[in-house]
C-alpha cells in the first residue's frame, strides 16, 4: 500500500522537510516510508508496539488518536492508517478533529480505512473492527472536521473480487475467528505488491468506484488540486 499512499502524497505541495506524525503507527511500518517526505514520529496505546517501534530506532510516543498529546500547530502532514474504525477509537469525529487541531495551516491528512460495513467477516472479528466506512460517509466526516477534501477514492480495487467470494464463502459455511492479517508467504507477497502497484498506476487520474479500503487526502484551510 506504500506505493499507492505515495500517489496520494504526490498531490502535496510539500514544504520541504515535512513534521509528520503517523498517529495509530502500530509496530512502524510507515515511519520508514515517511522518512522520505521529512521528520516522522508515530503514537500508538500498545506498549508492545511501542517497544518494537523504539527498537528499531523510530521517534514514537504513546497516546490516543482522541486525544493526542501534542499543542496545535504541530504538523505539516498526519497520516492514519487502518486506525479509525477500531472498536476503541470511540469516536472517529473526535480523532478527525484532533488531527485538525495539530495540523498547522496548509498541512495534510491523509487516512485509510476498511470499507463496506455488508464485508464484514471473520478478520472483522479478529481486529475488532467497530465500522467500515464508505468513500461518501469517509468524506462527510472529514469534511465536518473542517478539512477541504483533495481525493477521495476506493483503493484495494483489484483484489475486492477475491475477498468478496471469501466472505460469501466464510458466510455460507460459519464463520471463522481467523484473522486475514496471517503473513503470506514471501512469493504471493510480491504478488500482492505487484498487483497494488498496477492498481496505483490509475489511481494517479482517477477516483476508483469501489474496493477493500477508502483513503481520502485533505488539507487544512483550502482545497489544492483535487476534489
Amino acid at each position: 500500500m506504500r506505493g499507492i499512499a505515495d500517489v496520494f502524497l504526490a498531490a502535496c505541495a510539500s514544504p520541504g522537510a515535512w513534521q509528520i506524525l503517523d498517529a495509530g503507527c502500530g509496530t512502524g511500518g510507515m515511519l520508514d516510508h515517511l522518512q522520505h517526505y521529512g521528520q516522522p514520529i508515530g503514537l500508538d496505546l500498545a506498549p508492545e508496539a511501542l517497544a518494537f517501534s523504539q527498537q528499531r530506532g523510530h521517534r514514537i510516543t504513546g497516546g490516543s488518536v482522541t486525544e493526542l498529546p501534542f499543542p496545535g500547530a504541530t504538523f505539516d502532514l498526519v497520516t492514519c492508517f487502518d486506525v479509525l474504525y477500531h472498536l476503541w477509537v470511540h469516536d472517529d469525529t473526535l480523532a478527525l478533529a484532533e488531527f485538525h487541531r495539530v495540523l498547522r495551516d496548509g498541512g495534510y491528512l491523509l487516512v485509510r480505512v476498511p470499507a463496506y460495513d455488508w464485508l464484514r467477516g471473520a478478520h472483522d472479528q479478529t481486529v475488532q473492527t467497530r465500522h467500515r466506512y464508505t468513500a461518501q460517509e469517509l468524506r462527510q466526516k472529514v469534511s465536518a472536521a473542517g478539512f477541504a477534501l483533495e481525493k477521495v477514492s476506493y483503493a484495494n480495487t483489484l483484489l475486492f473480487p477475491l475477498i468478496l467470494a471469501k466472505r460469501l464463502l466464510e458466510t455460507k459455511r460459519g464463520q471463522r475467528q481467523q484473522s486475514d492479517l496471517s503473513l503470506p508467504p514471501p512469493a504471493l507477497n510480491r504478488v500482492l505488491a505487484f498487483i497494488l502497484s498496477l492498481e496505483a498506476r490509475p489511481l494517479r487520474y482517477v477516483s476508483l468506484p469501489w474496493g477493500l479500503s477508502v483513503m481520502c487526502l485533505a488539507r487544512k484551510g483550502k482545497r489544492q488540486k483535487w476534489e
